[in-house]
């Protein structure tokens, strides 16, 4: 089976990354430059005319789509566990995934692109803002749901690698989340885990590459 994963720094691609390393599957990695416009090119377009990443492809049929790529993911791979085996715990993680996919990264995109929320002329902080407070609203309750426990679920799940990415693209933009300690807990012992190790590692080498 040949994997390629197209991949953005900094984006939710950061999670097949994680699924797909945790798995120990082998997958070759293409890196996107979205600032360049490599995700608007006519080579990308054809695998995604929504130009996102993160996209697999797979025995060369791209799959688009966060959540479903990490069903694939944990389907193809069952060794490692990335979904409950009990169907009533999987649909629940795949209730927490979609949560992560429709409503906190929706919460997180307009401190990159408020512009996308409204093209009134000055209302760029405004739009962050409001998009904050609902975002705080989302850590609150992922803050309830982490209490006592370490892991979304009963075990590390593809959820966490999901959530983590939240969590870690809210701290990018500098915001304070020193209120969600279970959260910050959570997103420590992500920081240890190998496959995680392994995507910092690229995210910065890529990153440095995109910057000359």
């Amino acid at each position: 089976m040949q994997l390629t994963l197209f991949y953005g720094p900094q984006t939710c691609a950061t999670v097949p990354y994680i699924a797909l390393t945790e798995a120990g599957a082998g997958f070759d990695v293409r890196n996107i430059n979205s600032r360049s416009g490599q995700n608007r090119s006519p080579e990308f377009l054809a695998l995604n005319p929504k130009h996102k990443v993160p996209v697999l492809v797979i025995d060369g049929e791209p799959l688009t789509e966060n959540v479903a790529i990490q069903i694939w993911i944990a389907r193809q791979f069952p060794h490692a566990k990335l979904l409950p085996a009990d169907p009533k715990e999987e649909i629940k993680a795949v209730s927490l995934m979609s949560w992560c996919a429709s409503g906190i990264h929706p919460h997180l995109t307009p401190n990159v692109r408020p512009q996308n929320s409204c093209d009134l002329p000055g209302s760029e902080e405004r739009v962050k803002r409001v998009a904050n407070q609902q975002l705080f609203e989302d850590f609150a309750l992922a803050d309830k749901l982490l209490a006592g426990r370490e892991w979304l679920c009963a075990h590390f799940t593809a959820v966490d690698a999901y959530f983590f990415w939240c969590f870690k693209r809210a701290l990018s933009f500098k915001l304070d989340l020193k209120e969600f300690g279970n959260c910050a807990a959570h997103y420590k012992r992500m920081l240890e885990r190998p496959s995680v190790q392994k995507l910092l590692a690229h995210e910065k080498a890529v990153m440095a590459q995109f910057a000359r």
